[in-house]
């Protein structure tokens, strides 16, 4: 462990997040001095070091300049370094090493080189993307804050079967051809999930009628994103609706994206895929 490069490593951290001293310091609750005394050769006071670690979403041996090279147990290490960053800063950890890898798969052993943190800052809200597709597995990641997102699908033994048994595509597609069905995800995608609503909400918002409104409600019904409760009010027994959220829609409305709006700017783009997709 090598106390003396804490505050150089520190230095280096804050700067690859871009982040001044003052913010370290509110996050720390230190004064702005005492963090350019540590980047000047001082050290944190032991109880601040999990408080900075958090900060910068690395583990306490980064900051000793630990490196650790046994990866008979990657797993729980991953695991720690999630489990031990603030939640809100999680799943911008867990995303930071999709990163890492997106470019092991493709060989690159040097998560130091070309860190996300600093293609994020390059790209601002211009999107960029990364894919590796062989025949062992295919990835795809967007890389700006805009819309920053993971995708990784390991060779399945029947694909086809898997995406194709039993499902009704056609189908699906047809219903949310249907505008006010496709605005009404949306819409309903824009509330709290446990507010309840009636059909005036679409017909308000969708300027539709209300027969259309209740055809909308009953399509998103049978995709179960929707379900229905019978209250009393007023002694008159009155049917309102609750909207259950799912991750899958936003993933569609992504690669849908990406169907329309083909990706032409990557940053680590690997090929060599010579068997179908579907085998």
């Amino acid at each position: 462990m090598n106390i003396k490069s804490m505050g150089t490593i520190i230095a280096n951290l804050r700067k690859e997040k871009g982040v001044t001293q003052e913010e370290l310091a509110k996050y720390t609750l230190v004064s702005t001095q005492a963090v350019s005394k540590w980047e000047n050769g001082g050290v944190p006071d032991t109880e601040l070091l999990p408080k900075i670690a958090d900060f910068f979403g690395v583990s306490i041996d980064t900051l000793f300049d630990r490196n650790i090279t046994d990866y008979s147990d990657i797993e729980t290490t991953v695991a720690k370094k999630i489990v031990e960053t603030n939640p809100d800063n999680r799943f911008n950890v867990a995303f930071d090493l999709c990163w890492v890898i997106q470019r092991a798969i493709g060989g690159e052993n040097n998560p130091q080189k070309g860190t996300l943190t600093e293609i994020q800052n390059e790209l601002g809200n211009t999107q960029r993307y990364s894919s590796i597709f062989t025949d062992t597995g295919f990835t795809r990641i967007g890389l700006s804050k805009r819309l920053p997102y993971f995708f990784l699908s390991p060779e399945s033994e029947d694909k086809n079967l898997a995406l194709f048994e039993n499902i009704d595509y056609i189908a699906f597609f047809k219903d949310f051809s249907d505008k006010a069905v496709f605005d009404a995800m949306v819409l309903l995608n824009k509330r709290e999930a446990d507010k309840a609503f009636t059909p005036n909400l679409l017909m308000k918002n969708l300027n539709i009628e209300f027969e259309k409104a209740m055809n909308v409600i009953k399509t998103l019904e049978k995709y179960n994103v929707i379900t229905a409760t019978q209250i009393e009010m007023d002694d008159i027994n009155q049917e309102i609706y609750k909207f259950s959220p799912t991750p899958a829609f936003i993933a569609f409305l992504i690669f849908t994206h990406e169907m329309i709006d083909t990706p032409r700017s990557f940053s680590w783009y690997i090929g060599g895929r010579n068997k179908p997709y579907l085998t």
